[in-house]
């Protein structure tokens, strides 16, 4: 069964993500799915359009596309945000945004420490 994730809507021409932005992280990052929205993390502030800006250009970056393509079209002063990704297919979006969970590193359990007597 291959359902879309609430997050995203697909239109004739376009595809629109609900996001969920957290500026001023440590890195630049699809944290994941956060109930009905994705969320994403910036190290730009909210200051100035930066962060707008950054998820733009980091969208963009992941997606392999122009910036133009990108359009933050609900929520320019918001941390929730609903952005238009022009002319790529909502399976690639997906593809591209979020790694399958076979490219997932798996962390290896710890061995337990050696006791001292």
């Amino acid at each position: 069964m291959n359902s879309t994730p609430e997050y995203l809507t697909v239109q004739p021409d376009s595809v629109l993500l609900s996001l969920k932005v957290q500026p001023r992280s440590s890195k630049n990052a699809i944290a994941g799915p956060l109930g009905q929205e994705l969320r994403v993390t910036l190290t730009s502030p909210p200051v100035d359009n930066a962060a707008n800006q950054n998820l733009v250009r980091f969208l963009a970056d992941q997606l392999n596309c122009p910036r133009n393509q990108i359009e933050i079209v609900r929520g320019q002063h918001s941390r929730h945000k609903q952005v238009r990704i022009i002319g790529i297919p909502a399976q690639t979006v997906l593809q591209l945004l979020l790694p399958s969970p076979a490219d997932v590193p798996r962390k290896e359990p710890r061995s337990p420490r050696p006791r001292s007597t």
